[in-house]
């Protein structure tokens, strides 16, 4: 069931018309890995070379993640890997709120047929809009220099339990090498609990986030 939910949620986003981006783009990213992944990870848009390829995480930023990735021993293939917005806004700009809306409704469908144990937000859109879903403000949750590498433990939907680790985006680090060694340290850490099965100690409400 899963699986068909999937394929047609995938022709939806390949031939979607909800925003303007789907004037400039040359192929919308849908996301790839495996459709029950214990691990999500969520990064922003796609760019130039995502755009090209229809696959997400492909360029300079992608190849970046693959290998911080592989340094903490987690092969691409085990996960699921997607974006907030599935279509390149152009010259690579953040999405407007509308282009977010417009997609979200994917990113939620998307989260429902995985039922990932973790999400991993790469960048402030990516981690802003995942937590705006899980009821917190706006204002608590926009700049991800202050939440990243925070273990979020929520209930999405009031259906999954799902643990959220926000940390810089791979394309930041690109700019300022300083990021990498934050980010990988946020993701190993996430990946460490995962392993030793810890991951549902101390499930918080959201009031204790606040």
């Amino acid at each position: 069931m899963n699986q068909l939910e999937y394929e047609q949620l995938v022709h939806e986003i390949l031939t979607c018309t909800k925003c303007p981006l789907h004037k400039y783009r040359k192929r919308p990213v849908p996301g790839e890995g495996k459709i029950d992944a214990d691990i999500m990870i969520i990064g922003e848009a796609p760019g130039e070379k995502e755009d090209e390829q229809g696959r997400p995480f492909v360029g300079p930023a992608g190849n970046l993640l693959t290998k911080i990735l592989s340094e903490i021993g987690i092969s691409r293939s085990d996960v699921y890997i997607t974006n907030v917005v599935k279509c390149r806004p152009p010259e690579n700009r953040d999405p407007t709120d509308e282009e977010i809306r417009s997609c979200l409704p994917y990113l939620i469908r998307q989260i429902r047929i995985i039922r990932p144990k973790i999400i991993i937000c790469l960048g402030r859109h990516s981690a802003r809009e995942i937590l705006k879903l899980c009821g917190f403000k706006e204002r608590e949750v926009s700049q991800i220099s202050k939440i990243r590498g925070r273990i979020f433990n929520v209930k999405m939907f009031n259906e999954i339990d799902i643990t959220i680790l926000p940390t810089y985006h791979p394309a930041a680090a690109l700019y300022n090498p300083k990021l990498r060694n934050y980010i990988y340290e946020d993701i190993k850490k996430i990946v460490e609990i995962y392993r030793t099965g810890r991951i549902d100690i101390k499930r918080k409400s959201i009031l204790d986030y606040l």
